[in-house]
């Protein structure tokens, strides 16, 4: 019996959570890395070469998800809404989602395992916003490129605590030039 057919064999509370083993593993295989790259090289560098690694996984993993689930290329926020779903970190935390109107999707990480993890060992949250600003804008300009993406709030940015950071998606009328991907947040964000 191949891999895959023991897989197809399994029922799916086992598959799901295989599912959830595999994002845990992941996402502890990502930790680590950081911690490496950041003894070695310093926070700075670290959170640097973790942007870029951010910047080229999250396109990867938005194209997989609408192959997947078939998703065609420019569905706007209809289409993202669907797809952050079903991003890996999704089976490990609570987030939410709200649609303001017909152009304005709202996204929230309201339980994050990284920011708990540390919130339980009395650390400060970890200052992932130039992380997250990279794969926010590049997930979702991948999805549509016509979607902008701001954040609201995201680590070191104060929050309350119903989130740990939280976006905001607007469907323009133009697809986005490649090099305005991401926010000017020199002003503020």
């Amino acid at each position: 019996m191949s891999d895959r057919q023991f897989l197809l064999s399994l029922d799916k509370e086992t598959l799901v959570g295989l599912l959830e083993d595999q994002a845990k593993n992941w996402l502890a295989h990502d930790g680590l890395w950081f911690q490496a790259v950041e003894q070695r090289f310093g926070l700075e560098t670290a959170v640097q070469l973790d942007k870029e690694a951010w910047i080229a996984f999250t396109q990867i993993e938005a194209r997989r998800i609408m192959q997947r689930i078939g998703i065609a290329p420019g569905g706007g926020l209809a289409a993202l809404e669907k797809a952050l779903r079903f991003r890996l970190y999704a089976q490990l935390n609570e987030q939410s989602l709200h649609r303001l109107d017909e152009r304005t999707l709202r996204f929230e990480m309201n339980t994050c395992r990284v920011q708990s993890t540390r919130q339980r060992k009395g650390l400060p949250d970890f200052p992932c916003k130039p992380v997250g600003l990279a794969e926010y804008a590049y997930f979702a300009h991948t999805i549509d490129p016509r979607i902008r993406t701001r954040p609201i709030a995201c680590p070191p940015d104060p929050h309350p605590e119903s989130f740990f950071c939280a976006w905001l998606f607007t469907l323009e009328s133009e697809p986005i030039p490649e090099g305005e991907v991401l926010p000017n947040t020199k002003q503020g964000g």
